[in-house]
């Protein structure tokens, strides 16, 4: 069995999503929710799957040691991020080499960087005039959308579409192709 650990910052659209996918998996499990935000609405979806939830703060990000420890101690073997807005600690990053999958709601290497996340994405999007969006899901490095690439899904965009018209179509892939993708990174093909 692999164990896979989200880490979200939000409401937990997309995590909901995996959980569904892998609810009754014979290989991989959801086994743990890291989450940054005691608000966040991923915290309730967890309570309801009966997932625990590890709860961290800057501290947390700065001497990451116990994270690490947390993710050895629930056996994780790959990480998802799922609307987390921190940077990956180098510890964890070098411990989950190419292990740690992010989805960004962008066509990537445009719109990608720090501070580059959620509606700030879109809006930038809307600004040039872009024909098209999407998703890109990568493996995570050192660097805030640099990793490798493995999988990217396009929507055409009009000249009607709005930053909150635009996110909704990107969500609409993100919950399509996110959950997927991720099995077919685990399993290798």
């Amino acid at each position: 069995m692999k164990h896979i650990a989200i880490f979200a910052s939000g409401k937990g659209s997309n995590a909901q999503k995996i959980q569904e996918h892998f609810r009754y998996h014979s290989e991989i499990k959801l086994s743990l929710i890291i989450c940054n935000n005691p608000k966040a609405g991923i915290i309730e979806l967890a309570a309801e799957w009966k997932t625990p939830v590890l709860m961290i703060n800057k501290d947390d990000q700065k001497n990451p040691e116990r994270l690490l420890s947390e993710l050895h101690k629930n056996r994780i073997d790959w990480i998802v991020l799922a609307g987390y807005l921190w940077l990956i600690p180098a510890l964890l990053i070098n411990e989950f080499q190419n292990r740690i999958i992010n989805i960004h709601p962008a066509l990537l290497p445009k719109y990608g960087g720090k501070g580059m996340y959620g509606i700030k994405v879109h809006e930038a999007v809307k600004q040039a005039n872009e024909i098209e969006t999407g998703i890109t899901i990568h493996l995570i490095d050192k660097e805030f959308d640099k990793g490798e690439m493995v999988f990217q899904a396009k929507v055409l965009l009009n000249e009607i579409d709005t930053p909150d018209s635009i996110a909704q179509k990107v969500h609409q892939l993100e919950h399509q192709h996110f959950a997927n993708v991720i099995e077919q990174i685990i399993n290798g093909k």
